[in-house]
C-alpha cells in the first residue's frame, strides 16, 4: 500500500542521506499527517486548496466545499499543522493603508513532500543513486554499472556518518552496531539480529518493486550500499553478503 503527496522541483542531486542536515522524517509523524486526511471534510478542503491556481482564504474554502467557516478555519489550521498546507497572510487587493484592515490568512499546498509506504519503501533514494550514477558515466565516460557502484557506496557511507554520529552519543560495548542498525531502520531495511550468523538481516527491500523488474541491477546497488556503508563505520569482522530469500532484502549482514 502506497499513499503520496508530492509536489517535487525536478533536479538531480548526488545522492545524499539527508537534506539540508534534516534527517528522514518518522514514520509515525509521516502516517499522522497522511492520516489527517481520513476526514472527509477535511480531505475536501484540502483537495479544494490544491485544485486552485492562488493561496485561497478560509471563506474561500468553505464556499467551495460548502461547511460553515468556522469548520473550515479548524481543518485547515489542522492541515497546516500537519504539515499538508502551507499558510500566509496577505491584504485583499485593491487594500492599503490604515484603514485596510487585517490580513487575511491564506492558505495553499505545502511544498513539503510526504510518502507512506508500508511495507516501507524508499524509491527517492533508489532515484538519486541512479541519476547520479548516470550523470557520472555520461561525464567521465565510464560504464553505467561502475558509477552506479561507486554512487551506492557513497550513499552507503552517507548513511555510516549518521550511524558514527549516533553511536557517539551512547554507551556500551555494542553502542555501534546498535546505531547502525536504528540507521537502516529509517531507511526501510528494517534489520533483525542474526544469532546463527553474528550479524543481522536485512527483512525488507526498500526498492522492491525495481528488485523485481531488475534483480541483479538493484541487489548489486543494495550491496555496494550496504558495504560502504560498514566499510565506512570500521565494524570489525561484518562484511554483507548477496543471500537472496523470498520476502526480504537480498543482502545480509554477517561475520567473515
Amino acid at each position: 500500500m502506497t499513499l503520496s503527496l508530492r509536489k517535487r522541483n525536478l533536479r538531480t542531486p548526488a545522492p545524499r542521506a539527508e537534506d539540508d542536515g534534516v534527517a528522514p522524517d518518522d514514520l509515525d509523524a509521516r502516517l499522522a499527517s497522511v492520516s489527517a486526511l481520513g476526514d472527509p471534510v477535511r480531505r475536501s478542503l484540502y483537495r479544494y486548496v490544491i485544485a486552485q491556481p492562488d493561496a485561497v482564504s478560509r471563506d474561500d474554502a468553505a464556499a467551495g466545499v460548502g461547511v460553515p467557516r468556522h469548520v473550515a478555519k479548524f481543518h485547515l489550521d489542522r492541515l497546516e499543522e500537519d504539515g499538508l498546507l502551507e499558510a500566509e497572510f496577505r491584504r485583499p487587493p485593491g487594500r492599503t493603508g490604515p484603514g485596510a484592515g487585517r490580513p487575511a490568512k491564506l492558505y495553499r499546498r505545502s511544498s513539503r513532500e510526504l510518502a507512506v509506504s508500508l511495507p516501507e519503501r524508499r524509491y527517492d533514494f533508489a532515484g538519486r543513486i541512479m541519476a547520479t550514477a548516470i550523470a557520472t558515466a555520461e561525464r567521465d565516460s565510464i560504464p553505467v554499472a561502475d558509477a552506479l557502484r561507486d554512487a551506492a557506496a557513497a550513499f552507503g557511507r552517507e548513511l555510516a556518518e549518521q550511524a558514527r554520529a549516533r553511536g557517539a552519543l551512547s554507551s556500551g560495548p555494542d553502542a555501534g552496531l546498535v546505531a547502525a542498525q536504528e540507521v537502516l531502520a529509517e531507511y526501510g531495511y528494517e534489520p533483525r539480529s542474526d544469532v546463527d550468523a553474528g550479524g543481522f538481516i536485512l527483512a525488507n527491500c526498500p526498492f522492491h518493486a525495481l528488485a523485481q523488474d531488475y534483480t541483479d541491477l538493484v541487489c548489486g546497488m543494495n550491496l555496494h550500499l550496504i558495504q560502504g556503508f560498514l566499510e565506512a563505520l570500521e565494524t570489525a569482522g561484518l562484511e554483507a553478503r548477496l543471500d537472496p530469500a523470498p520476502a526480504r532484502c537480498c543482502v545480509t549482514v554477517c561475520h567473515r
